[in-house]
């Protein structure tokens, strides 16, 4: 917990009330956040009067009313000089809202928000005014909303089997741990913690926090969209929602649709469409400008209005914060929340330290509701059954998200970025999923919590070939020795739980081993392995070097120092690492009969992010999902599937493959000159990925896929603003047959953008086909550039120059494998 003190450092007056936020105050369609608060009472923390009370938090009583003024908004309309603030959150964008939201919803929002969604935070702008009149005003706004809209709201009943997927999804993949349970899930009798593992007489396990849950209500969504507008904002909620409140959970489309049926299973409301009528958009027109509703939401043509007196200098017995004004916009708040509102402005405004921007972010965005740091946050033990995993054995480390105490200072900041940005993870086995909030709003993050997170240890470094000297070679050379006989069945075993480069472990199938080096900084690695328990209590993580100690007495002469750098040393090298004694690869063909087949996995043709698919015409595919690139072809049998079987493990094409290009495919280029941004290239002497945001850094990010009734998925990615969607099938004409690749592209404005649509030594057979090696391409008429790139020239790209127009379009192009 932050000590409860003032701005000043004072501390607080003893048995002075300290109201801390637990759940924010939401704007209208944000129904994911946290909404009441806790009492600090003589350094204890207690439960307020309110039984609804959810979660733990470290935020004083002013420091949560800043946090609700940033969320509601309030110098949206007020002058205000509190400090310039990571947490003021965008009002949902409106420019769809008549396609998305049902307009009887509308209607009944506009009217009176609170009653309709007790949650909301949308302020009821028109309290003061008699009740027809407000059905009124509500009705011309609804209209005019809906005529911004370019499609029409379409209401349409929810699928059963959908609806039990969804269901399954919702109480599994963490929607619970800010929703609640919507209803009891059977759970398996398989222990989920290690409570049933030891006595706490023989192992002394810290409890289970019990504190009120978050359990933000969803039940006016069955009367607010359709399956098919819920379905589209659940899988791109950043879309309207910019400021994260509710994040992106990467649902595929058909993840998304299983949840919006499940929810909608009990649709409420008549969910007409409804035709705009000009009389009535005119003085909706004239109500939005009137109410000042562009103070918070943006649309064309509507300006705010000037900012109103200073929040300093504000009467709290009148407007707003008063719960009797007849003339200002009458919010839905407790008595703890206006008075952290008012002891926030009563406050001398400064700048908040790293430690309260930090707190401040992960109650704000709910990192708590799943997260510990320090002694607050954590899954309550209301919903503690609802985080699970596949590997039961972990115990809580198998399904529960790790602390992030020290997060700063145990994961580098690339990775950490990776993870809040790119939604990468090592836990596969654990079924909850780490959402995406949106670069914008937690780029301060990282840097902050370097700042904070401070862990004395060795650094190990691991001195670059270039650099080394004769010495430090040799030295190198006894380390990784050592390491990997540490790491195998005559060492300390640790094979024994983690998987190493994509192969099974015998008991466990903990974190890849070979992620260590690129996730984790030294120090914090040393450390963690001499003493786990120290950082995640609750872990079955045995330590070989406790108390300093090494448990291995002949390897380095049972040196702890020297065994622990050994095995870093030898991680480093990454996927070209020996495999250690004791790991014994399976391989797996993989065959495709009557219909299509997709198996995910590293391989060497499609990097990391791997996915292969086969069709039954004896035609198969490589598609690098973290590029977004078409990087192999090849004819006849599907693929060899090493270690794990089928549903994951590396993989390599049964046949020799076609392999194309692996580097991004689209790029917005400033002129035909410049040269194509490449993924960079690892080596054994340079293992570390120089540049690994390199996809994100031009623009890219993969949306997942869906698969059609039969069976054939389409990738989703976005390139800068273009959302793309990528389905390749067997396609052609008799005399040339092959692979039928469809882009469409949907653009917010028109832009350039190109397209990299072959490597090699590309040679042109007419307009629209084009030849390297034993890969033929036909394109469709449009501009393109043939040029030579890489080491002097040697090899040769074929560029497509797309000019995409405003909406919808799409790219039609033909791979046809040529037989020598």
């Amino acid at each position: 917990m932050l000590p409860a003190k003032t701005r000043d450092g004072q501390p607080t007056p003893d048995f002075e009330p300290v109201v801390g936020l637990g759940q924010l105050a939401l704007r209208h369609a944000c129904h994911a956040a946290l909404s009441t608060f806790f009492v600090v009472v003589a350094g204890s923390v207690l439960p307020a009067a309110d039984p609804a009370i959810p979660g733990n938090h470290p935020l004083t009583q002013a420091q949560a009313g800043e946090l609700i003024i940033a969320e509601l908004r309030c110098a949206a309309c007020h002058k205000s000089d509190q400090p310039d603030s990571h947490f003021i959150k965008a009002a949902p964008d409106l420019s769809e809202a008549g396609s998305r939201i049902s307009p009887e919803y509308l209607r009944k929002y506009l009217a009176a928000p609170s009653a309709v969604h007790p949650d909301t935070s949308m302020p009821d702008v028109l309290a003061s005014r008699p009740e027809a009149e407000r059905d009124q005003i509500a009705d011309a706004l609804t209209h005019f909303l809906v005529a911004q809209s370019k499609k029409t709201f379409q209401p349409e009943a929810p699928e059963e089997s959908d609806s039990k997927r969804g269901r399954e999804l919702f109480h599994s993949i963490g929607c619970v741990a800010c929703h609640g349970p919507q209803e009891e899930i059977a759970k398996s009798p398989a222990p989920q913690n290690l409570d049933d593992a030891f006595d706490d007489d023989e192992l002394l396990l810290p409890k289970k926090k019990e504190f009120q849950p978050i359990a933000v209500s969803l039940q006016h969504v069955g009367a607010k969209y359709s399956v098919t507008s819920l379905s589209n904002f659940l899988f791109q909620p950043l879309l309207v929602r910019h400021s994260g409140r509710m994040p992106d959970l990467k649902l595929t489309r058909n993840e998304a649709a299983s949840i919006a049926s499940y929810l909608l299973r009990a649709p409420a409301g008549s969910h007409q469409a409804l035709e705009p009528q000009e009389s009535l958009v005119t003085k909706g027109q004239q109500y939005f400008r009137e109410l000042n509703c562009a103070a918070c939401h943006t649309l064309p043509g509507t300006a705010p209005a000037p900012l109103i007196g200073s929040l300093r200098t504000a009467d709290f017995s009148k407007g707003c914060l008063s719960a009797t004004s007849l003339r200002s916009p009458k919010y839905n708040l407790a008595e703890a929340k206006r008075g952290a509102i008012v002891a926030a402005l009563q406050e001398k405004p400064s700048p908040d330290s790293d430690e309260v921007v930090a707190a401040k972010t992960m109650t704000a965005f709910r990192c708590i509701a799943c997260h510990e740091r320090n002694d607050f946050g954590g899954v309550p033990q209301a919903y503690d059954a609802y985080f699970a995993g596949s590997e039961v054995k972990m115990g809580d480390d198998g399904r529960i998200p790790p602390p992030l105490t020290l997060v700063g200072a145990k994961l580098r900041p690339a990775w950490l970025k990776k993870v809040l940005f790119d939604g990468e993870s090592v836990r596969p086995y654990m079924f909850t999923r780490m959402p995406q909030y949106g670069t914008a709003n937690l780029q301060h993050l990282p840097d902050v919590v370097a700042r904070l997170d401070v862990l004395e240890g060795r650094e190990m470094q691991v001195v670059s070939s270039e650099r080394r000297t004769p010495e430090e070679r040799e030295r190198e050379k006894v380390l990784r020795a050592a390491g990997r006989e540490l790491l195998g069945d005559k060492g300390v075993n640790c094979i024994a739980c983690h998987r190493f480069n994509g192969k099974d472990a015998p008991v466990n199938q903990g974190i890849d081993l070979l992620t260590t080096y690129q996730r984790l900084q030294p120090a914090w690695f040393d450390q963690y392995v001499r003493n786990p328990m120290a950082f995640r209590p609750r872990t079955v993580m045995p330590s070989a070097w406790s108390g300093g100690v090494a448990s291995h007495k002949t390897i380095l002469d049972g040196n702890a120092d020297q065994q622990i750098e050994a095995v870093w040393y030898y991680l480093s090298l990454g996927t070209s690492a020996a495999d250690p004694s004791g790991i014994r690869g399976v391989s797996t063909n993989l065959i495709v009969n009557d219909v299509p087949r997709l198996h995910r996995g590293r391989s060497q043709v499609a990097g990391y992010r791997g996915i292969a698919v086969g069709f039954p015409e004896k035609l198969n595919y490589a598609f690098n999902a973290e590029t977004g690139t078409l990087s192999a072809v090849w004819k006849g049998d599907f693929i060899n599937v090493n270690w794990s079987g089928q549903g994951s493990g590396n993989f390599n094409p049964s046949v020799r493959p076609i392999e194309l290009a692996q580097d991004v495919s689209f790029v917005q280029l400033k002129s035909e000159s410049d040269s194509w941004p490449l993924m960079p290239v690892m080596t054994k002497e340079e293992p570390v990925n120089p540049d690994p945001l390199y996809p994100k850094n031009v623009g890219y990010q993969f949306g997942g896929y869906a698969l059609d009734e039969k069976s054939i998925p389409t990738f989703m990615y976005r390139s800068g603003t273009i959302e793309i969607e990528d389905r390749t099938a067997p396609g052609g004409s008799p005399e040339h047959s092959g692979l039928t690749r469809v882009l469409q592209f949907k653009s917010p404005e028109s832009q350039t953008v190109w397209f990299r649509a072959l490597t090699g030594q590309v040679s042109s057979e007419s307009p629209q086909v084009y030849r390297s090696g034993q890969m033929q391409l036909t394109v469709p008429e449009c501009e393109t550039v043939v040029r030579a790139f890489g080491e002097e020239g040697r090899q040769s790209e074929l560029l497509l120059r797309l000019e995409l127009p405003q909406g919808e379009s799409r790219l039609e192009l033909l791979y046809e494998p040529i037989d020598k």
